[in-house]
């Protein structure tokens, strides 16, 4: 089940990646402004991309660091990040295909990981975070950032539906909770938390993922019956645009 998972997902984004580099909602942000923030102070650190897809969190990172390993499991993605780093003068930046669950890294071989709009996809979120923890050098940092489930039962229920009608390899948005707990359990301590909300247009949230239309039209029917609780949390407006939560945390090793 788990490799036919991966399968899924390496073909769901390898045929979208230039999409990805393009895409106003992963190229922009104000946890990538953030982000270059938190690593200036890092000038030498050597710093692993999980799940970088189109590369705009390695891109920030190389600016700020000395090197960056960019990991995903597309080969396409990959070859979106390399070509894009050397047309935007990046050096400092190599690329490694894999799965989030099994690093081809040694020991305490990175100062910093971060992972940004991927964690949502990983089979086994746990095992991933042993997996962060044991390639951390001792005190390193882990920094996360991602889609956030609200918590509700109510509120979860409708986030995972319509996530997983728009992406088969869709497997959970976790609640802030469920991160906490996913970061003390594999040895990371929170030392940063930050929560915001996301505007999604629905035209182009819909086209990244090539989404079939009786499924986006499957969508588009369930905000139409949404409780008035759904209605206003996630704020979905007449085109099908809505707004969901985002959660973006640094977490350290013990020294």
């Amino acid at each position: 089940m788990a490799i036919k998972h991966h399968v899924l997902t390496g073909q769901q984004f390898g045929s979208q990646a230039q999409a990805y580099l393009t895409s106003q909602v992963h190229s922009a942000g104000a946890d990538l402004v953030r982000l270059g923030e938190w690593l200036a102070e890092k000038p030498q650190a050597s710093v692993l991309d999980l799940g970088c897809g189109a590369g705009h969190a390695s891109f920030v990172a190389a600016e700020k660091v000395a090197q960056v390993t960019a990991y995903d499991l597309s080969e396409q993605m990959l070859a979106v990040v390399s070509a894009a780093a050397c047309d935007r003068g990046f050096s400092n930046i190599q690329v490694s295909q894999g799965m989030a669950e099994v690093l081809p890294f040694s020991d305490s071989c990175f100062d910093v990981v971060i992972s940004r709009y991927s964690a949502h996809h990983w089979h086994d979120v746990g095992k991933a975070m042993r997996e962060v923890k044991r390639v951390l050098k001792p005190g390193g940092t882990f920094i996360m950032m991602d889609i956030v489930s609200p918590g509700s039962p109510l509120l979860d229920t409708w986030l995972q539906t319509i996530e997983i009608l728009r992406d088969p390899s869709h497997v959970r948005n976790y609640s802030q909770s469920e991160w906490m707990q996913f970061a003390s359990e594999s040895g990371l301590m929170t030392r940063h938390l930050v929560c915001d909300r996301l505007p999604l247009e629905f035209a182009t949230w819909i086209a990244r993922m090539k989404t079939p239309p009786v499924l986006s039209d499957a969508i588009r029917a369930m905000q139409g019956t949404a409780p008035e609780e759904v209605r206003q949390h996630f704020a979905f407006q007449d085109d099908g645009s809505f707004t969901s939560d985002t959660i973006m945390f640094m977490a350290q090793a013990s020294a």
